[in-house]
């Protein structure tokens, strides 16, 4: 960790692991987690070796199949799939996991170009580079040589550490007798694996890392706890709210209801098998002790994950299985019809199971299961108000929903106090403020989708979902069902103009742009004010818009704040034609807003 990969697919399933699908919030948040691992110093308590991952291009596979083959031009990967590295290693990154997905016809593992080149000549990357698990010897599946061809191929690239497969230290020695290896190349290796074990003091205190009273000591503590619950609340995602059917009283009776709503394994998502699943509080649980004494809270299931109980199976393993309801669903949905029927709202914990997602999770259907989607509609048949409560690591196409389901709110996999953070939104203690970092499709044939696309030489006109002879389909418009960065609150924010300190700048000056925002709703609420900025003409084809800046503000009711950004000539460097990082002069379209389609623009001119 961490994980950087830039994904604009959700079919892959570790998109739940990464940042989404723009580059400069994945380098944002690259720099942010390195920094916050190791600190200042590794001879803190609580510092470690952070080991950025997975270089590289490894969210952009092919058909969103794990592991697959990717290929792109190289100014396309210096643009939009390489900085959220680079910036890992500009914050200091101590080591590099190689993905296992092949760069231009070579596996990454055995990629000189990717791993010395680039890595390492370009980036001044000093530390150590270790395979993913079995990386070596999965080359052989690959097609490109024995074990002992492609361990040498893994040396000679750059490789330090052989994760696993056990291909460098059973075959170099040979290589080096053969002459396929050098010394220099294994001394090299070494040392870079010595120096890290050395930085991290495992000289001095080989169990360093490793104390069992500690741990029982300084995990889940209620000071923790406390964190957990506030920053998951602040990343969940309200996606409707019809008639302002949330925040809900802290009265009558709520019935909860689905496969989610009492579990407590899949809480905190893929990639979790270490955790103590016994500690996760659930939405049942968190509702209870939110609401208090004066409501009732109802529980039926409702449905099972799945109808499919061998897909059940594959997406809650890892210690994740829930106890499937063995009834026919008929009367496992009339039963939670009941429930509902006795209730003032219905509260649908609906969605994926945590290994839905992850790693080897690919799917080719973004909806929601369809024994879940029969619940769904048989609540809302009973015509109770219905807040949908939705687990995913993944963008949906909740195209029905969004038609048909009073409230959304996407809570993603919320982890150790789940149960808490989501009750703490749903009875308004908590005003939702997250966004999403990636961009969720009407159906799964627009896929690959995202925000910051170029434009083609017949772009569909603004206003307008079809034109025969444009860039666009027969059967649904070109839009996504929500556009990146969207996210709802309980208040609503009222954007003035952008202002700029100048229209027309030459050289290093600092341009700032500024907007008024106001919270016209009746609740005190935070907002993410999103900078977008377009270079209008280039010399190569660029995005439409791309994200430059973010900043979350809270406003209280009817308060108005001034909001700026400080732009320099760096925020318009872009990779050439000759790969050269430089900006052109010509004008730029600044956009400012809620989301990446809500934006207010003017525009500026730069030259140099």
């Amino acid at each position: 960790s961490p994980m950087v990969d830039v994904s604009r697919d959700p079919r892959w399933g570790r998109i739940s692991e990464g940042n989404g699908e723009d580059v400069f919030l994945g380098s944002s948040i690259a720099a942010a987690m390195v920094k916050g691992y190791q600190g200042k110093d590794y001879s803190s308590g609580n510092t470690i070796m952070a080991c950025v991952k997975h270089y590289a291009l490894y969210g952009a596979a092919e058909a969103g199949r794990d592991y697959n083959t990717t290929d792109m031009s190289r100014i396309r990967m210096y643009n939009e799939y390489l900085p959220p590295y680079k910036a890992a290693v500009d914050a200091g990154v101590g080591s590099v996991m190689a993905s296992f997905n092949e760069v231009d016809g070579v596996p990454a593992t055995a990629n000189k170009w990717l791993m010395t080149e680039v890595l390492r000549n370009q980036w001044k990357f000093g530390g150590f580079v270790v395979t993913d698990y079995t990386g070596v010897s999965e080359m052989i599946a690959h097609g490109i040589g024995d074990l002992q061809t492609v361990s040498a191929r893994a040396l000679a690239a750059g490789i330090d550490m052989d994760m696993v497969s056990e291909g460098l230290p059973n075959t170099l020695a040979k290589s080096l007798k053969e002459g396929k290896v050098t010394q220099a190349q294994i001394d090299l290796a070494c040392r870079r694996v010595l120096e890290a074990k050395y930085k991290l003091g495992l000289f001095e205190d080989p169990y360093r890392y490793c104390d069992p009273a500690r741990a029982a000591k300084e995990v889940y503590t209620q000071e923790n706890r406390n964190e957990a619950r506030k920053i998951a609340s602040e990343s969940f995602v309200l996606l409707k709210n019809t008639n302002n059917v949330l925040p809900l009283k802290k009265a009558g009776t709520v019935a909860v209801i689905g496969p989610l709503a009492q579990d407590r394994a899949n809480m905190p998502g893929t990639w979790s098998v270490a955790a103590d699943f016994t500690k996760p509080i659930t939405l049942v649980e968190g509702l209870k002790s939110v609401a208090g004494a004066n409501a009732k809270i109802l529980y039926a299931k409702g449905a099972n994950l799945s109808t499919d109980s061998l897909y059940e199976d594959r997406v809650t393993m890892f210690g994740k299985q829930m106890k499937r309801d063995l009834r026919p669903a008929s009367e496992i949905i009339a039963e939670a019809v009941a429930i509902a029927n006795q209730s003032d709202v219905v509260v649908a914990a609906l969605g994926e199971g945590a290994e839905s997602t992850g790693e080897a999770s690919s799917v080719t259907d973004l909806k929601i299961p369809a024994g879940q989607q029969e619940l769904l509609k048989a609540l809302l048949a009973t015509g109770k108000p219905v807040v949908l409560v939705l687990f995913t690591g993944r963008p949906l196409a909740l195209t029905w929903e969004q038609a048909n389901v009073p409230a959304i709110l996407n809570v993603w996999f919320g982890g150790s106090e789940a149960g808490n953070a989501i009750a703490d939104v749903l009875f308004g203690d908590v005003n939702p403020s997250g966004k999403l970092s990636a961009t969720f499709p009407q159906n799964v044939g627009q896929v690959p989708l995202f925000y910051n696309h170029k434009n083609t030489g017949r772009p569909l006109p603004e206003g307008q979902w079809f034109q025969k002879f444009r860039s666009n389909y027969l059967d649904v418009s070109n839009d996504p069902l929500y556009p990146f960065g969207f996210g709802l609150s309980y208040s609503t924010f009222a954007y003035g103009d952008v202002t700029l300190s100048s229209k027309s700048l030459k050289g290093n000056q600092t341009l700032t742009a500024s907007v008024q925002l106001t919270n016209s709703g009746s609740a005190t609420g935070k907002e993410v004010v999103q900078l977008y900025i377009r270079d209008k003409v280039g010399s190569v084809t660029r995005p439409v818009k791309e994200l430059k800046g973010f900043q979350k503000v809270e406003l209280k009711a009817g308060e108005t704040k001034t909001i700026s950004f400080k732009i320099t000539p760096e925020l318009l460097k872009f990779y050439n034609y000759d790969l050269k990082f430089d900006w052109e002069s010509g004008d730029f379209d600044i956009m400012i807003g809620t989301n990446s389609r809500d934006v207010k623009t003017v525009t500026v001119n730069w030259t140099k």
